[in-house]
């Protein structure tokens, strides 16, 4: 039979999504048939690094990783006859601390099954800013960078950086969501589409022999409409042999499958 995975999926720990439980999210996928989930909470963020989210929750508190680990170890044996379950995180990249993510992917790495590298946060004129998080966020830094276009050319020249970034022997093997940048882009439309600076990821994804997510939240997301990214970046990015997993990016049981079916997987 052949495999279906999802392999973005977030958890109870993490701070800013659901109370649904993890055996919400498993029987749901083993419900639509699913063999393999990568659970891939939101990693602490890198130590000396200040979340600029209102209630500072984008990652999860540094004390809960243990019990976390712990809990998809058990998860693991409950469900050993009916689907594979693997422990991930989903690591954000911070220019700049790329230091301290490698200590804290060193210090967890041995527990870590499979992970993804993403950037949700962007610095500007001694700002950060975390571009996903609303249309009124995403609107501020239009202003302060300047154009649309502006924030799309940081956003994806932060992305190369993340995937040719050294944080060690534990680096996460996928690129999350690459057109990240885009959830807002019914609202705010870049001028063009940024087909070279794609194509520099991509290229760069392959040189490095990384994974890409093919995230399906961007199918859910009212300004956005497509997946992360959209089909045509997929079928260029297998062409250059790179191996696409789809995530559904899900924060709660329901979010589980979200997009796949509008998507090529």
């Amino acid at each position: 039979m052949m495999k279906k995975v999802d392999g973005h999926i977030h958890t109870p720990f993490c701070p800013h999504g659901s109370s649904d439980s993890f055996h919400q999210y498993i029987e749901r996928a083993i419900s639509l048939q699913y063999s393999h989930l990568t659970f891939t909470e939101h990693a602490p963020l890198p130590e000396g690094f200040i979340d600029t989210t209102p209630d500072q929750d984008s990652g999860m508190d540094p004390v809960d990783v243990p019990a976390y680990f712990d809990t998809l170890d058990e998860l693991k044996e409950t469900y050993k006859d009916r689907i594979t379950i693997r422990s991930g995180l989903e690591v954000d990249y911070i220019e700049g601390f790329e230091q301290e993510s490698a200590a804290f992917l060193s210090r967890w790495g041995t527990r870590i099954d499979d992970s993804i590298l993403s950037v949700h946060f962007l610095h500007h004129q001694n700002q950060w800013d975390c571009l996903d998080f609303s249309p009124e966020v995403f609107k501020s830094m239009i202003d302060r960078y300047g154009s649309v276009d502006a924030v799309y050319t940081h956003y994806y020249r932060t992305v190369v950086k993340s995937i040719e970034s050294d944080l060690g022997a534990f680096k996460p093997g996928r690129i999350g969501h690459i057109t990240l940048v885009k959830k807002f882009q019914h609202l705010y439309p870049a001028s063009r589409p940024f087909t070279e600076e794609i194509e520099a990821i991509l290229k760069a994804v392959a040189a490095k022999g990384l994974e890409l997510d093919y995230n399906g939240a961007g199918l859910t997301k009212p300004h956005c409409g497509e997946s992360y990214p959209p089909v045509e970046v997929i079928e260029k990015a297998r062409s250059l042999g790179i191996v696409t997993v789809y995530g559904s990016d899900a924060h709660t049981a329901n979010g589980i499958n979200q997009g796949r079916d509008e998507m090529k997987v």
